[in-house]
């Protein structure tokens, strides 16, 4: 069989998508987080739940939404109820299995920043803001968060905590009464990181195939920590980067876009 060509978005991307089991009910966020769990539902995760915050459930859009707000999720949802409904309901009410969530900045207790670069009062960039992320972050029982990895993303310390992940690490997010899980996996173009049990702290657990770890450090704003059993991703499959293609080529053409560069 011929090698597959695929780019560090892809294998972030696909990467992402395997974590989504099928049934599961999935908040999803705009952006890459949204590319991936759709690919779930258009792969290994057909009758995955799709909720966006704007109210759609068991959302099946034919291509992918621009904001939370696209007609197509309401047109091909099960059913669309209130804003309030969805926060109140079903992620207050505990029946979010995962909240998938995209980031400016993440720190190493996988911590989010959406808001500012630098200081609060007087930023270099001030960036889309919160949105539902906090509440997702925070009552959720799992979160996946997937963004680019960078130095400037992977900072030491955050300017700014938008969305809670393990706080100051170890049972901090436990003693603030925060009631979800908590991030279980941060998915990037190097690789995956992964929370350690006790100190909370990201530790990486998997990188993508031609990825070196000095490479993954080198992009991480803190000393990165490396699990023992480090592992090699699975490259993505035939199935899953024809479905991505196919799924990208579409929403350009309904965009009146380029699909060349892909999502993210």
């Amino acid at each position: 069989m011929a090698e597959l060509d695929f780019s560090a978005t892809e294998i972030m991307t696909v990467a992402a998508s395997r974590l989504l089991k099928n049934g599961t009910v999935c908040f999803v966020g705009i952006g890459l987080p949204s590319t991936a769990a759709n690919l779930a539902r258009l792969t290994h995760a057909p009758d995955v739940v799709l909720i966006y915050e704007s109210g759609p459930i068991g959302a099946k859009p034919t291509v992918l939404p621009l904001s939370i707000g696209d007609g197509d999720l309401a047109l091909t949802a099960d059913t669309v109820v209130s804003t309030p409904e969805i926060f109140r309901y079903w992620l207050q009410g505990g029946r979010i299995d995962v909240g998938f969530l995209g980031a400016a900045q993440v720190d190493r207790f996988a911590n989010i920043n959406t808001t500012v670069i630098g200081p609060y009062d007087d930023p270099k960039v001030r960036l889309p803001g919160a949105g539902g992320a906090p509440e997702i972050a925070a009552q959720a029982k799992e979160v996946f968060i997937v963004l680019k990895q960078s130095r400037k993303a992977f900072v030491d310390r955050l300017p700014f905590v938008t969305s809670a992940g393990f706080l100051d690490g170890g049972d901090a997010r436990e003693k603030a009464g925060i009631t979800g899980g908590g991030p279980t996996a941060v998915i990037t173009d190097l690789g995956i990181l992964t929370p350690d049990p006790v100190t909370r702290e990201l530790t990486l657990t998997s990188v993508h195939p031609g990825v070196t770890v000095e490479q993954v450090r080198e992009a991480t704003g803190w000393d990165l920590k490396v699990s023992p059993d480090l592992k090699t991703t699975a490259i993505p499959d035939a199935e899953a980067l024809t479905a991505l293609r196919d799924l990208q080529a579409r929403t350009a053409k309904a965009h009146g876009q380029d699909s060349s560069g892909g999502e993210g």
